[in-house]
């Protein structure tokens, strides 16, 4: 009897395994309003930010979602790094590095961005959202991007500016680069809400739809 039941708990655990190498994940990091300021609060030109609804929006389309509410003005590279940490774990399961995304919205994308350049992985995900300004590369010169990335940015933001310099002055190989450019007149607001115009393509990009969109 016992050995029957350690059989079984051997094959549960190896189907386990294998199901959750099938499954996909998305660390999503959100922006620098939200560090300072409690999920019910309006900022004062962009409204609500819909926290919980974008978390929402990413797991109904299956993934599993990563994220927590950061507190107090944490340091982008130290937030990187601890992340970091989170996707080496996974990978130490066996989950492929391409079925591991990084989205990171405005602050959250600059995290993201640390994340790309630390984990020096060209399999990993990433999508960079309303997080890059003209001068980028010569102020923050460590940035590498490495992975497959997606940047999407909103013409009418401040940070609403290809980051194809970037691209450029990055070392790692980048299998795949695509950048999308919206044009909804919202500024930066666009991005305190589940918007399908960004929503979809992240999604596509995490699921390795690559030419999608």
């Amino acid at each position: 009897m016992k050995f029957k039941l350690l059989i079984s708990l051997l094959v549960f655990s190896f189907v386990w395994a294998c199901y959750q190498r099938e499954e996909r994940f998305i660390f999503f990091l959100h922006n620098r309003f939200l560090e300072e300021h409690g999920l019910s609060e309006a900022h004062p030109v962009y409204g609500r930010m819909e926290y919980l609804e974008i978390i929402k929006a990413f797991k109904d389309e299956g993934f599993k979602v990563i994220s927590e509410k950061r507190k107090g003005n944490v340091n982008a590279r130290d937030y990187a790094q601890k992340i970091n940490q989170q996707i080496d774990s996974l990978l130490q399961l066996g989950i492929e590095p391409n079925k591991i995304t990084v989205i990171g919205t405005s602050k959250g994308g600059y995290i993201a961005q640390y994340v790309s350049t630390f984990a020096k992985n060209p399999d990993l995900n990433f999508v960079f959202i309303a997080c890059y300004m003209d001068g980028d590369v010569e102020q923050i010169p460590e940035i590498n991007y490495c992975g497959n990335v997606l940047t999407i940015y909103e013409k009418t933001d401040t940070f609403g500016v290809t980051a194809l310099e970037r691209k450029l002055n990055s070392s790692c190989d980048i299998k795949h680069f695509k950048e999308i450019e919206l044009n909804t007149g919202l500024q930066h607001g666009f991005l305190f809400k589940p918007m399908k115009l960004w929503i979809e393509p992240s999604v596509a990009w995490a699921n390795g739809h690559y030419n999608n969109h």
